[in-house]
């Protein structure tokens, strides 16, 4: 019979409450063998390749949560698809302006 070659999961989790519960939580999870994890890293030093375009990276990442494509987003906001494409690439700046139109399409803050 083939045995079972895939890991099981890791799952984490996160709490928030009263400090004193959180310190009977942390007591707890020792007890029962669980150990806290404090190796996460921001993500501008995780991702070093989009050092010096976090502006164009967030536009992409709010566009993909909105499911939108570039010519979409540049219908919405009134801004031509080409410049979409620069601002996410890094070689245009977005601008007041544009950073307020594109926020409002994309359900952000305009200010990063």
């Amino acid at each position: 019979m083939l045995e079972r070659t895939k890991k099981h999961r890791t799952d984490v989790a996160y709490f928030s409450g009263a400090a004193d519960k959180l310190q009977q939580l942390r007591k707890y999870a020792a007890e029962i063998g669980l150990a806290e994890s404090s190796d996460s890293i921001p993500w501008r030093e995780a991702f070093t390749e989009f050092k010096g375009n976090e502006a164009g990276t967030l536009i992409s990442g709010y566009r993909h949560r909105e499911g939108l494509t570039q010519i979409q987003l540049a219908e919405l906001a009134g801004i031509p698809q080409r410049h979409i494409s620069e601002i996410e690439r890094g070689k245009r700046i977005i601008g007041k302006d544009r950073a307020k139109k594109l926020a409002d399409v994309l359900r952000c803050d305009y200010s990063g």
